[in-house]
């Protein structure tokens, strides 16, 4: 079975200025234990096709089919931190879910030390790094074993190490057989990663296919910068 299958969602808002359609009979697969890179700019219906494959934001019209539950790690990250400490903070998912005593603990420890956090588990979450809060909400899904966990805009306000941290972790959420779908502008920092790359423009996809047939599209009208440029002088570095 396909990891995720989404069959021709159509979302519209109803606006003082009259409808809006944000998504526009959106149709596509991801293979289970892929990595898939949606890309658009902003407000081209990355983040509300993801709500919808969530379960958080119903569609108008279409259908989404999973291979299990989807967790959904927001641009935002700290937004979902609800314990003081990592450690509370996983524990808070297998509480709500029913576990008990070593179960939850064991989940915790797991999730910790897959993402690279069981040296601070007990460390205040609001002081971790912006990169070491993704890869908290992350453990969160870990903990609950969901299979798909999307990440929204995962690069947004890191420094390079931020973003090294956040790429370890979708090598790492790959290995452990997880299907990762990251949601970004910024492809040029993970591309490398996927194997789907799908591009969202408007509301409609307009792209469907591998990382390299993608590179080979005219990106620049769909308002994604193509990353394979070369620099060879400083005034090479600029947009």
């Amino acid at each position: 079975m396909d990891g995720l299958s989404v069959r021709n969602v159509s979302k519209t808002f109803v606006t003082a200025a009259g409808e809006k359609q944000a998504l526009k009979d959106v149709s596509f697969q991801v293979e289970e234990g892929s990595c898939t890179v949606i890309g658009g700019e902003n407000g081209s219906g990355k983040s509300l096709l993801m709500s919808i494959v969530a379960g958080l934001t119903d569609c108008d019209s279409g259908s989404v089919q999973c291979c299990g539950k989807v967790g959904l790690v927001f641009q935002e990250a700290e937004t979902q931190i609800l314990g003081e400490t990592p450690a509370e903070d996983v524990a808070f998912g297998p509480k709500n879910l029913g576990w008990r005593g070593d179960r939850i603990r064991s989940a915790v420890d797991s999730a910790l030390e897959r993402t690279g956090l069981s040296s601070k588990a007990d460390f205040p979450a609001r002081f971790l790094s912006g990169g070491e809060k993704r890869r908290l909400a992350v453990a969160c899904m870990l903990a609950m074993e969901l299979p798909v966990i999307i990440l929204d805009e995962p690069y947004a306000n890191l420094d390079y190490g931020g973003v090294k941290q956040v790429n370890a972790l979708v090598r790492d959420l790959k290995s452990q057989g997880k299907t990762v779908i990251v949601l970004t502008h910024e492809i040029e920092k993970c591309l490398g990663l996927a194997d789907h790359f799908i591009v969202l423009f408007r509301g409609e996809k307009v792209f469907d296919g591998t990382p390299s047939e993608g590179l080979s599209q005219n990106l620049e009208a769909w308002n994604i910068r193509n990353p394979l440029v070369s620099y060879s002088s400083v005034s090479d570095l600029q947009w």
